[in-house]
């Protein structure tokens, strides 16, 4: 009685509105998870028998742990799991109806990935990158499955490359080798429990006498497939309970739809609506400026959160020369902080937009010995890219160098496998020259050992030496900025990139945030060299040696940020093109989705909210003019007080 004794007046009316649709909109630490818990309860408190309730979410861990809750409250053990673990139940029970056999396996990402490469090979299919191609193919059977598009149905009008092209082939030869197998992807999952529902009435039946009532968390993140399992399963019953928030819609990319929860209304017309509006998390000033933000999106529900926890200060929004300095301004407050027990590192968070931009701040916090994590991701300089980039540079200085030389052989792809990698060093080795010195001999026909190679592996080889070749006399006449840039251009590293369209982008402004760092790095010491260079770079790389046991200051991206909360946030790099990003330039559902991130970011604070902004950056490859982000302009000026660059104390 307690938990419901403390429930407020509009999430007392969601737990007692027992049949029927219904959409919670839950405002950011507005209580949704106590509200979802309650409603179970309060079900099984009616006598409702605990197997005909079903409670969907989106991650094993808040199915476990809201299971725990109910557990704890009631001894029912409710089922309480992810779509894909419906699917699998759904399956195990029905999936021979489709032509399956019920002990069916699910293949992992690194087994599916395996069987799309023997259906490339079925089907000779060759390229430059296997890998990359492999990953594209895949990535387009993921958005058909959870499209509900068969092999069959693939409009291949927007296509525009190759692989593109035969990418309906191999899909359909993908799944043939699957149900050859008796194996099913994790997408299967879904995809074929839409099928099983819409090819098999009787089935469906069954399923929906099974579970009468529905409640789905997080609904704003449903992508189509999940959507129809959803109504399908509550056409007859009506008993659907959604909660979500259409302004922390922020995952169209991964396939979520944002109009099922707008149009929930309309697709069930006797729904009722209720809004969570009391923020449990936030002061009034963070409230109030997050809800004039985004007021200026069309695509929502009405709502205003409010808190009765005062309104604390108003945001900061710092303005910055360049980006080193809005990194030294940020970790001043964040050592400020932690001196003057105000926060400890543990409560405060750097959100960004991008991967590359926690670069600077690792460097920062790394000058200070300030302990950090890098939250859903990884340290700047152990991004691949930027390890492929340093073992070219590696390369020009130290031409022996085997573990760079056997890492950028087939960056592109030349044909040199493994077991001809380690022949060419070990005829290094005996003819005692560098790697580079013994190649440049073989493929002149003047190396002893001879290594027997191919014509296609000389010609490789030829071009990998030239490649090494140019960069080191780049490096006697230009900067170590100009030799990054030139190492992207002379070994095609960004078409390399461009192989892989999902993560081209990201990859792209990580390599050149490399070339920044060069350029800023040869202006702060006094004898810039390529060793010195590499060596620091290598002490960086070691960061993930620090003590697990210490509190760290949290780096993540702002998509990391969703379902967390700090006392202290910071929202950097709000700028045009930037935060917002400028994919989304030109496109105002892109602009939208941008602005609910924005908002995910700005509401995960609790106490202090700090927005920075810089005129200048090292961007692209170039230094660039910058304007304030139009989200800074959308908070009302009553709501914050702005400062130029660094702090008093400073």
């Amino acid at each position: 009685m307690e938990l419901f004794y403390s429930l407020n007046p509009q999430q007392q009316e969601a737990v007692e509105h027992l049949s029927g649709p219904l959409l919670v909109l839950a405002g950011a630490g507005s209580g949704k998870t106590r509200v979802v818990t309650c409603r179970i309860v309060k079900l099984l408190e009616r006598e409702i028998p605990h197997w005909k309730i079903l409670g969907l979410t989106f991650t094993n861990k808040a199915a476990q742990e809201m299971q725990e809750r109910v557990k704890m409250l009631t001894s029912n053990k409710v089922t309480l799991c992810t779509f894909h673990s419906l699917g699998m139940r759904i399956l195990r029970e029905a999936v021979d109806v489709l032509g399956y056999e019920r002990d069916f396996v699910v293949y992992d990402e690194e087994d599916a990935a395996q069987l799309l490469k023997g259906c490339m090979r079925d089907l000779h299919i060759d390229t430059k990158d296997t890998r990359k191609a492999a990953k594209t193919l895949k990535n387009l059977i993921s958005r058909a499955k959870n499209n509900m598009i068969m092999p069959d149905d693939v409009d291949v009008s927007e296509f525009t490359t190759s692989v593109e092209h035969q990418f309906p082939t191999v899909y359909k030869h993908y799944q043939q080798r699957l149900r050859q197998s008796n194996a099913l992807d994790f997408d299967d999952l879904l995809f074929l429990t839409v099928r099983l529902f819409r090819e098999n009435p009787d089935v469906l039946k069954h399923f929906q006498k099974r579970w009468e009532y529905l409640l789905v968390d997080e609904y704003q993140d449903t992508n189509a497939a999940q959507y129809t399992i959803v109504s399908l399963l509550t056409a007859n019953s009506q008993n659907l309970f959604v909660v979500g928030d259409p302004d922390q819609s922020i995952y169209s990319w991964r396939g979520a739809d944002i109009h099922n929860i707008l149009n929930f209304e309309k697709d069930f017309p006797n729904a009722k609506v209720i809004r969570l509006e009391q923020n449990y998390r936030s002061r009034c000033n963070i409230l109030n400026g997050a809800n004039a933000l985004i007021s200026h999106n069309a695509s929502r529900y009405d709502k205003n959160l409010w808190s009765d926890r005062g309104e604390g200060e108003k945001i900061t929004i710092i303005t910055c020369s360049d980006e080193r300095q809005e990194a030294r301004t940020v970790i001043d407050y964040v050592c400020q902080y932690q001196r003057d027990k105000i926060f400890s590192l543990g409560d405060m968070v750097i959100f960004y937009r991008t991967n590359f931009q926690s670069r600077i701040f690792e460097d920062e916090l790394l000058r200070r010995q300030v302990p950090y994590v890098i939250v859903g991701g990884i340290s700047f300089y152990q991004r691949r890219e930027v390890k492929d980039i340093l073992a070219f540079l590696r390369m020009v200085y130290f031409s022996s160098d085997y573990v760079a030389f056997a890492r950028t052989i087939n960056i592109p792809k030349r044909g040199i496998g493994e077991k001809t990698v380690e022949k060419l060093q070990n005829g290094a080795i005996q003819a005692n020259l560098s790697i580079l010195d013994y190649i440049s001999a073989l493929v002149k026909g003047n190396a002893h050992p001879t290594v027997k190679i191919s014509k296609l592996q000389q010609e490789g080889l030829q071009q990998y030496v030239a490649i090494i070749r140019e960069l080191q006399a780049c490096y006697q006449q230009g900067s170590l900025e100009d030799l990054v840039m030139a190492a992207l251009r002379h070994t095609g590293y960004l078409k390399y990139l461009a192989l892989d369209k999902e993560t081209e982008q990201d990859r792209k402004e990580n390599v050149f945030e490399l070339a920044a760092k060069a350029a800023e790095w040869e202006e702060s010491v006094e004898e810039p060299s390529l060793q010195a260079f590499l060596e620091e770079l290598t002490l960086k790389s070691n960061i993930d040696d620090v003590d697990v046991s210490r509190e760290r200051m949290n780096l993540m991206t702002a998509h990391n940020g969703k379902g967390l909360e700090f006392p202290g946030v910071f929202v950097v790099g709000l700028e045009e093109d930037l935060f917002p990003h400028i994919n989304s330039r030109g496109n105002m559902e892109a602009i939208e989705e941008e602005r609910r991130l924005c908002y995910v970011g700005m509401t995960r604070a609790k106490e202090r909210l700090f927005l920075t902004w810089c005129r200048h950056r090292h961007l692209w490859g170039g230094s660039r003019y910058m304007r304030p982000s139009r989200f800074i302009r959308e908070v009302p000026s009553k709501y914050v007080e702005v400062l130029e660059s660094e702090p008093s104390w400073v």
